[in-house]
């Protein structure tokens, strides 16, 4: 494996970035699939699955914001 620290910085930084946007998808994936058990009645609703697709449109939005997703 080689060690980040022998890495030049450019390569860092788009390692860091795209570890970030995978995380991200991640994340609002994950959320969203609790809801959908939510929903199926596999796992209890307490309320939950509105707040996790609450969460899951934050998570994306930031990333989008973050990156310039959608800006000109």
């Amino acid at each position: 494996m080689t060690e980040w620290d022998t890495l030049s910085e450019p390569v860092q930084l788009k390692l860091a970035t795209e570890a970030m946007r995978q995380a991200t998808t991640n994340l609002a994936r994950y959320a969203e699939l609790l809801a959908e058990e939510m929903e199926g009645g596999s796992i209890p609703d307490w309320g939950g699955k509105e707040a996790l697709r609450l969460y899951a449109s934050v998570v994306r939005s930031i990333h989008a914001a973050d990156h310039g997703v959608g800006h000109a």
